[in-house]
Formats: C-alpha cells, sequence, structure tokens
C-alpha cells in the first residue's frame, strides 16, 4: 500500500498531516528515509517507523455482530457487557471498535472494524447513509404518522430530523409493527420520533446499515466475518 495510506491507517494523523511527516524525513522504511508519500510499502516485509516509532500494522478486520439486548455499544464499560466482549479475545485485535451505537435494549445489526475510515463514512451526515429499524410500538400507528415521519419530526427543544420512512407491517388495536428508515443517527432518534407522535417504543431492532443487512441465520449474541460480497457492497465508502 501507498506509504501516506498506511500512515494515515495506523493512527499518524489526517492525510495533510502524514504529508508533513514524510516532506519533513521523520518517516522510514528499511532504515532509509522515505522522500515520497506515494511509495509503495509492505509492513508485513518492511520496517517503518516513524521519528523511531516502529508501525505494528494490523490488517483489517469486519464483524457482523447481532447485538443482543443489555449489551452497550462501547469497547469498555466499567458496569456493563460491551459489544467488544462478545467478541473471541483471540479476534479482539487492536482498535476494534462498534460503527455507530445501538441503545442498551435494542437488538440487531453492528458493524465492528479497526478501519477507522470505513467508520467514518458510513456516519458521517453528508453520506445519508440510510439505516433500517423493525420496531414494535404500543399504539395503532396512522397515516398522520407516517406523514409526520416523511415532513421531518421535530423533538422539544426546535431540534429537526430528516424526512423517515415509516411502513406499517401489521397492527392490533393495541400495537403496531413497523419498520423506520433514517439516514441520521440522534441520539435514541426512533424512540424520540414516536414519542414525538405520542406513541412508545417497545421492542427496536436494526436491519441493515447502507447495503449491509443482517444475516438472520446469524443467532443472536453471535457475530461472523463479512462475507466477499458484503464487503463488495461497502466499497463506496472505502475512502
Amino acid at each position: 500500500m501507498r506509504l501516506d495510506k498506511l500512515l494515515f491507517e495506523t493512527g499518524f494523523g489526517s492525510r495533510r498531516t502524514v504529508k508533513r511527516l514524510i516532506k519533513s524525513k521523520q518517516v522510514q522504511v528499511n532504515g532509509k528515509i522515505a522522500l515520497v508519500d506515494n511509495l509503495n510499502v509492505d509492513p508485513q516485509l518492511q520496517e517503518v517507523s516513524v521519528s523511531g516509532e516502529r508501525i505494528l500494522y494490523q490488517p483489517h478486520v469486519y464483524y457482523m455482530l447481532h447485538k443482543p439486548a443489555g449489551v452497550v455499544s462501547a469497547v469498555t464499560d466499567l458496569s456493563n457487557q460491551t459489544v467488544i466482549d462478545l467478541i473471541e479475545p483471540s479476534q479482539r485485535v487492536p482498535g476494534l471498535f462498534p460503527v455507530g451505537r445501538l441503545d442498551k435494549d435494542t437488538e440487531g445489526l453492528l458493524l465492528l472494524t479497526n478501519n477507522g475510515q470505513l467508520g467514518y463514512q458510513l456516519l458521517i451526515p453528508q453520506k445519508k447513509v440510510v439505516k433500517c429499524y423493525e420496531a414494535v410500538v404500543n399504539e395503532r400507528v396512522t397515516s398522520d404518522d407516517q406523514y409526520a415521519f416523511a415532513s421531518g419530526i421535530v423533538f422539544d427543544g426546535g431540534v429537526k430530523c430528516k424526512p423517515a420512512k415509516l411502513t406499517i407491517l401489521s397492527q392490533s388495536d393495541t400495537e403496531s409493527k413497523v419498520l423506520v428508515e433514517i439516514s441520521e443517527g440522534k441520539f435514541h432518534q426512533v424512540k424520540k420520533m414516536f414519542l414525538s407522535v405520542g406513541k412508545k417504543v417497545i421492542y427496536l431492532k436494526r436491519l441493515s446499515i447502507g447495503p449491509l443487512q443482517l444475516d438472520n441465520t446469524l443467532p443472536l449474541g453471535s457475530y461472523r466475518a463479512l462475507h466477499s460480497e458484503e464487503l463488495a457492497a461497502l466499497k463506496p465508502y472505502f475512502k
């Protein structure tokens, strides 16, 4: 890979910062000062160092986790089990983190990786990555609710959500099963959107993030590496 990309992916700063490191002759490859940022290097075969600090490069990993309720979307937590705790110790590579978050009581799809750039691309609002949730609500959902979601729910305090798609799957007199598609990730967003129309979410599960869909055969609390087809679908976000 290119030297500047290696430095960026191993945490030595922005692309502009790593180019300055190379230009200021602080980077060495096999003991020789690197003079260009587009130099092709193999960190598995060559020794790359910055100001005398050797780079230990860990290839990227990508795990699909079927998150259960009761587990927090964090790398560490002093009082709760985290999604990282669900990964086998031998597979907890340095820098592994959950892309985005799911509330403690929410189930469903969570992507874990050590590729910070991919995580950033999937989360930035400009990308408008759609996330789909299945929800059970404690009342009948109406066409008025669908219109409110499509128009952009406004929370108390004047914060307005981007338009969202609300699809009714099934209903009884006392509850509704729905799909909600949003393109942002405000704190407790889906729950707050329903509270804004006078209803309460009693069950929530994320089904997809952009092109990545939850594997229905993956047991709750289990994970697996992404398949090649899934990685190919995420290719537009590998910037």
